[in-house]
């Protein structure tokens, strides 16, 4: 009757909801696991390699009877080097611990998510600093860094994340309820994290975009294309269970093996006080 229990004297009954817990928390709490912001490449080695190409400029040679070739203008290129880390997060559960683990998995996936969450807005922070006006953050500032994203030839799909403490003075200024988000994302902290499009820039909140994470003082909010940033995934979210005599129970571990780089700085702006 002891193998009927979801405990760990059954490690498969303790491991599959256990599992099933972790990845889903951990998808659930990123704004950027999912791959919609910033794309996700698969690196089984661990190491990614992103190449950045340099515009070239076309040329116009005539029309009908042209005798001479098209001048050759190879674009320049800069190899972009991301590689894996780990993130984990460890618990133990004892075989009379009465604690479902469930609870152990949605804990340690959340962790991981936001570890790497954080880890992401380091790589903001070296975006293309704009340092606009002093005090709260507002639309005119938001325009300001798309016209300079824009003017860089960045064409695609912008994405902005604010941080919380620069919140509440955009809200303000938009003065309205009718940027509200809905559910068209993937994820739970995509959709409750949304919370409008403005100015073509599908815009997000995230409590990690502050002075800590991204490294720079007075950041407010990061405007980006989807090909400034990658993300290297070695290993996405995974849970380990393995004996733990000593404890008498068993060792949780939830990993991640991914890495995040910055692509092209100029497809992006990390808006900042002045003051």
């Amino acid at each position: 009757m002891a193998d009927s229990y979801i405990s760990s004297t059954n490690t498969d009954a303790l491991f599959v909801p256990a599992k099933a817990a972790t990845v889903y928390a951990a998808h659930e709490s990123s704004l950027f696991l999912g791959g919609q912001m910033i794309p996700v490449v698969n690196a089984p080695n661990g190491v990614l390699q992103v190449p950045e190409l340099a515009a070239v400029t076309a040329t116009s040679i005539g029309g009908g009877g042209i005798t001479t070739d098209v001048a050759v203008t190879n674009p320049a290129d800069t190899k972009n080097t991301i590689s894996a880390e780990l993130y984990a997060a460890r618990s133990v559960v004892r075989d009379l611990g009465n604690i479902d683990p469930n609870e152990v998995g949605r804990s340690l996936g959340n962790a991981v998510s936001n570890a790497f969450d954080k880890a992401v807005a380091g790589v903001m922070g070296t975006l293309t600093a704009q340092e606009i006006t002093a005090g709260d953050l507002d639309m005119a500032e938001v325009a300001s860094a798309v016209a300079t994203i824009r003017g860089a030839g960045e064409t695609g799909q912008l994405y902005g994340v604010v941080g919380t403490d620069a919140y509440a003075a955009l809200m303000n200024d938009i003065g309205g309820t009718a940027f509200a988000g809905g559910d068209v994302f993937q994820g739970a902290a995509l959709r409750s994290g949304f919370f409008g499009t403005l100015m073509g820039v599908q815009v997000f909140v995230s409590s990690y975009l502050n002075a800590t994470n991204t490294g720079v003082t007075g950041a407010k909010m990061a405007i980006f294309g989807q090909d400034a940033m990658r993300i290297g995934m070695q290993k996405n979210v995974d849970l380990e269970i393995a004996r733990r005599a000593e404890a008498v129970g068993f060792d949780v571990v939830a990993s991640l093996h991914a890495g995040v780089g910055l692509i092209d700085a100029g497809r992006g702006v990390l808006i900042q006080d002045a003051a």
